[in-house]
């Protein structure tokens, strides 16, 4: 006697999951390659939210340092 019936749908379905999951992959190998390539060289330590709050204060002091002031007598 055969297989079951619900094993040859689950094969079935694991085939076509397997089938689409590497049609993904060879469609769109060099984007992925970028993205894992960039993903290996971040820090996951650094958070850039707090990069561009440091940046604006200093902004925001030389902005104020370099601006002329009058003098009152």
């Amino acid at each position: 006697m055969g297989k079951s019936t619900a094993t040859k749908q689950a094969m079935v379905v694991f085939g076509a999951l397997a089938f689409g999951w590497l049609a993904i992959e060879l469609a769109f190998k060099p984007f992925l390659d970028k993205a894992r390539s960039a993903m290996d060289k971040s820090d996951p330590t650094r958070d850039p939210d707090d990069v561009v709050a440091d940046s604006d204060a200093d902004a925001n002091a030389d902005a104020g340092a370099g601006s002329p002031q009058t003098a009152q007598h």
